[in-house]
């Protein structure tokens, strides 16, 4: 059974801190071949948040909420390879979009996932760009 919680740095157990990064570097890093420095100082951030999405006692997925001052940012949005298909990930972003309001929320979305973020009220917000080799398209859901 799967259960999704939002939770601050501090609020997260050492374990599933780990399991969120392990996650990430799993994916971003080794499946998708982009190294980058996804420790960035950002998830300890006092406004920062985690969408966490546990299937019995195991991270499948997270997302990462950051408060950018004028408007929430969505990133490290991901899913265990193991879960995909099942629309899990849209648990994840409907929780990530719902855990924030008053201020517009942006997004860099592999450009492949742009329709999918539609899906969810974003829309595209400048130019296309490269991002470690892969197509990003900015995105905004206004408040």
């Amino acid at each position: 059974m799967t259960s999704v919680k939002i939770q601050s740095f501090d609020e997260l157990s050492p374990r599933t801190a780990y399991a969120l990064w392990q996650l990430r570097q799993d994916v971003f890093v080794v499946e998708q071949d982009c190294p980058y420095l996804d420790l960035d100082g950002r998830d300890l951030e006092p406004g920062t948040r985690h969408v966490v999405l546990s299937d019995s006692d195991r991270v499948v997925g997270t997302a990462r909420i950051l408060d950018d001052g004028d408007a929430w940012r969505i990133g490290r949005v991901v899913l265990a390879p193991s879960h995909r298909g099942h629309g899990l990930a849209d648990v994840i972003m409907k929780a990530a979009v719902d855990a924030v309001s008053g201020r517009d929320i942006v997004l860099s979305a592999q450009s492949p996932l742009a329709g999918w973020y539609a899906k969810f009220g974003f829309e595209a917000d400048g130019d296309e760009f490269l991002e470690d080799g892969i197509p990003h398209t900015p995105m905004r859901r206004r408040a």
